[in-house]
């Protein structure tokens, strides 16, 4: 059974509220856990404690057994100190596609000619 700290969404509609559980990985998002280790509120401020409520020794203990959190849960985590979370960064994602570099690669060649053109009448 592969065990997962993860979010369980209650709450009211447009007004999120998430609990922290262990579920296995199998159940669905709000269905069968088990065991509740915690609370997030994204409406309160980040400065507010209320925010996020977490049994840190239940957290480390189902960490230790095998637990592997979401993304989520892994970035709430490691803003306590209870796990490390890479940062993650791909440069290749804001390039630009195929053709928006041909276009871009056209109209700077467009560009220099232009500007050769220019320049060959002056002299």
């Amino acid at each position: 059974m592969s065990l997962k700290i993860r979010l369980s969404r209650a709450g009211a509609k447009k007004r999120p509220f998430y609990r922290i559980v262990v579920a296995d990985a199998r159940m669905p998002r709000d269905g069968r856990f088990v065991e509740r280790i915690g609370t997030f509120d994204p409406l309160k401020p980040k400065e507010d404690t209320a925010r996020l409520v977490l049994d840190a020794e239940k957290a480390k203990a189902w960490l230790a057994k095998g637990a592997q959190p979401t993304d989520r849960v892994l970035r709430l985590l490691d803003g306590l100190g209870l796990a490390k979370r890479e940062a993650h960064n791909n440069p290749q994602k804001a390039l630009p596609k195929k053709k928006a570099q041909e276009r871009s690669a056209a109209a700077a060649a467009a560009a220099e000619k232009a500007e050769k053109a220019e320049a060959a009448p002056a002299s």
